[in-house]
């Protein structure tokens, strides 16, 4: 007769050990992971790109401009004025004049960047109403009464341009010089009139082509929006006009001429496409 056989029974306190000896491997194999995973470098974040100017752009402008002009006045030899009033009134209706007027207009262009090099073309048109003006009354004619008046006048009602830029850039940041071809449309006008009664005037409209050069600065603060200062000098060929003087028994002829000069300082804000 087979005696039954009987599995033998762990004490109770080994199965507590091999539960801690079970714990501790875990927490040796985190500590040891742990470990490793600090000993390992940090990856660095990557560098921020640097703002491309490369692109076409839209924008507007407005800021101060001033118009200057040298003006030159000739009364030939006539049968009204004679002896040296004719010099007189040449020399008293010669002169300079200037004034500044709001400016503002709007502005189209492109740029392309190679590493920090920028160059770009840009077209813009701007208002530019100005009336450069002089009228001297301070003389009289050779018999020392008869007091007269001569100026001369030229006004503009815009100012456009074409220009190429190249500059450096800074990130956002782009300074620049930029020089091309200027337009705009002179009236001219030389007049003369005596407490005799003679008058005369000689006018002209011509549609100017001059030079301009300027510099700027332009900062993107934004990725399709920047904001920029410049300023602008332009030249411009002389408006000549010739005309009559007609007084009381006589007439003389009158010519003059009149260039033109502006310079403009300038705010813009641009949307880059």
């Amino acid at each position: 007769m087979s005696l039954p056989l009987f599995k033998a029974r762990r004490p109770a306190h080994e199965h507590g050990l091999t539960a801690r000896l079970f714990a501790a491997t875990i927490s040796v194999a985190a500590l040891s992971t742990a470990a490793a995973a600090a000993d390992m470098p940090l990856k660095a974040p990557p560098a921020p790109t640097a703002y491309q100017w490369t692109g076409c752009y839209l924008g507007i402008n407005g800021g101060a401009g001033a118009s200057a002009s040298n003006s030159d006045a000739t009364v030939g030899t006539g049968t009204y004025l004679t002896g040296t009033d004719p010099a007189t009134v040449g020399a008293d209706g010669s002169g300079s004049a200037n004034q500044t007027k709001l400016i503002g207009g709007g502005q189209l262009g492109c740029n392309w960047q190679a590493n920090t090099v920028v160059f770009g073309i840009e077209g813009d048109f701007d208002y530019f109403h100005s009336n450069s003006n002089f009228y001297n009354n301070t003389d009289t004619l050779a018999d020392g009464v008869t007091t007269f008046v001569a100026g001369q006048s030229l006004t503009t009602n815009y100012l456009a341009t074409v220009r190429p830029r190249i500059g450096i850039a800074a990130d956002r940041n782009f300074a620049y010089i930029t020089g091309g071809v200027a337009f705009t449309e002179a009236n001219y006008t030389v007049s003369f009139a005596d407490a005799a009664g003679a008058v005369g005037s000689a006018s002209a409209s011509k549609s100017l082509i001059g030079w301009v050069v300027g510099a700027g600065w332009e900062h993107a603060f934004a990725d399709h929006w920047t904001l920029r200062f410049e300023y602008l000098f332009s030249s411009f060929p002389s408006t000549s006009a010739s005309g009559t003087i007609v007084g009381p028994g006589g007439s003389n002829p009158l010519s003059g001429s009149g260039d033109l000069v502006i310079q403009v300082a300038r705010a813009g804000l641009n949307y880059k496409f």
